[in-house]
Formats: structure tokens, C-alpha cells, sequence
């Protein structure tokens, strides 16, 4: 059975249920460091391993007037104050290959977005990196053609990666989620994590916004980890409302806990194909 061995952790069917949460965005450094906290103390409550997440630019946001976070320079050093004060992995998404090598310095994962997932020289910066790479499916692939994105990173000779599914889409301003998408994916060799936020994302669906269904996320995560999901993607914030960028996504921090405590006995209980 496939692992990814971390510096914390490893991240695998046999251990502890990994998730992957934090804002959207970096909006300030108090915010992270408020979400990061809150999220260090839930993950030894409930005894699972923590990946924190937030987005140092959000260079694919509908409106040229949308907030996009703090930058490069002033992003890394909020996240590398985060994993240093709170002892955490940390991740976050690059969106071009220059961006590779700094991020890799404090991120232990790199996050390759979905509108980006078949761009052949951020996969291979990223590789050569020597950094975990989670590569997210784009809403316009079939699962099988993720092939592609893993011998893109073979060649460079990554072995530790993971995919993850985020919907797929279905007509316009709408994605639907194809849970087969994860066995299909596992099968490649590879372990799948689950984006329960951007799965339930209307894409562009409030004009100058995405906006999505964040009542569904319960549902959509519980097939997921019954279908065999290795970890799980959620971002999370502390005033959804008040968000600065896909507001109608993440899911409250204050129920977090009841929803990891409702999946954690489903994780595990499937073997993936």
C-alpha cells in the first residue's frame, strides 16, 4: 500500500486521517495565526495529522477586483512563521514555475491548481524541488488522464506526489462530483485526497464570483472517505461570511470538529482498489 513519508508523518490508508485545512487566502497575519491555532488544538483533540493551507495569491479569481492575499515575499514569511510557531506542515498552491524553488523552502507540499494541473514546466519545477507535489484534477480531465500529470513528475524522478479530486464540470457554472474519480485515480499508483470545499464551488456563479453549495460538504466528504479518499482537503475559516475569497466554500471552523468526528470512522474502513 502506497505512503508519503513527511516530516511529521506519513500519509496512508494505515495511519492517522490527514487533513489539509486553513483559509482560502492569507488575508493578514493575524488571521492565519488565528486559524492556525484554532486548528493546532483541534488536530491533538481529535488525534489527526494536520497539513495547514492558505494561499499566499489567488492568481485565478473571476474579478480583476477580487482580493488576492498578501504576496510572495510577505505570504512565505506569514506561513513559515506558522509552521515555526505552531510546529505544522504547511502548504500552499504556486501558480508559475519561478515560484517553485522559494515555496519549497517553507512549504513541505506544493499545491498545483486545477486550471494548471497539465502545465508541464510548474509540474517539473515543482518536482525538482524535492517537495511532496499534490496535483489537483482539473474540472475539465477524466481521472484516467492524470496518467499524464504522474509520469510528467516520474520523469523527473518525484516519488512522493498525490492527486486530488474537486468535481468535475457539469454544464456551466457547476461541477458534480464522480466519486468512482477516486478509485480510478489509486489505481494509477497514486493516493487521493478529497477538496470537499471546491467540490461543491459554482465556478463563476455569482458573476464577478465563484460562489458554491457549502451545505453539501458533509455529504460529499462522508462518500468520499466511504469510497476510499487517503486524506482530506477542507478549508476553513472562522467567519465564512466575512471571507475574503470563496466564502460560499470553506466551512465553518466551529463545526469542523462534529464533521471530522463524524468521518474518522469511516476512514480507513474501505480498501481502495
Amino acid at each position: 500500500m502506497r505512503k508519503i513519508k513527511l516530516s511529521q508523518f506519513s500519509v496512508g490508508k494505515d495511519e492517522p486521517l490527514t487533513v489539509i485545512s486553513g483559509p482560502c487566502v492569507i488575508e493578514s497575519r493575524a488571521h492565519a495565526f488565528e486559524c492556525a491555532a484554532a486548528l493546532k488544538t483541534l488536530a491533538e483533540e481529535l488525534e489527526i495529522n494536520l497539513i495547514f493551507k492558505a494561499s499566499f495569491d489567488k492568481a485565478n479569481r473571476s474579478s480583476i477586483h477580487s482580493f488576492r492575499g498578501p504576496g510572495l515575499k510577505e505570504g512565505l514569511e506569514i506561513l513559515k512563521e506558522i509552521k515555526e510557531t505552531y510546529k505544522l506542515i504547511v502548504t500552499t498552491d504556486i501558480h508559475a514555475p519561478e515560484q517553485a524553488k522559494p515555496v519549497a523552502e517553507v512549504c513541505e507540499i506544493l499545491q498545483i491548481p486545477a486550471f494548471l494541473c497539465r502545465q508541464t514546466d510548474l509540474l517539473v519545477a515543482a518536482t525538482e524541488t524535492g517537495a511532496v507535489v499534490n496535483v489537483k484534477k482539473g474540472q475539465f480531465m477524466a481521472p484516467w488522464d492524470m496518467k499524464n500529470a504522474i509520469e510528467k513528475i516520474k520523469e523527473c524522478g518525484g516519488k512522493r506526489y498525490f492527486l486530488t479530486e474537486r468535481g468535475t464540470t457539469f454544464g456551466y457554472n457547476n461541477l458534480v462530483t464522480d466519486m468512482r474519480s477516486i478509485p480510478l485515480m489509486q489505481k494509477l499508483g497514486s493516493l487521493v485526497c478529497f477538496d470537499a470545499s471546491h467540490s461543491v464551488q459554482l465556478p463563476g456563479g455569482a458573476g464577478h464570483a465563484s460562489s458554491g453549495n457549502r451545505e453539501f460538504i458533509p455529504h460529499l466528504t462522508k462518500a468520499a472517505m466511504a469510497v476510499g479518499a487517503d486524506l482530506l482537503f477542507i478549508e476553513s475559516h472562522p467567519n465564512p461570511s466575512e471571507a475574503k475569497c470563496d466564502k460560499d466554500t470553506v466551512f465553518p471552523l466551529d463545526e469542523l470538529k462534529n464533521l471530522l468526528l463524524e468521518i474518522k470512522p469511516i476512514y480507513g474502513s474501505l480498501i481502495p482498489c
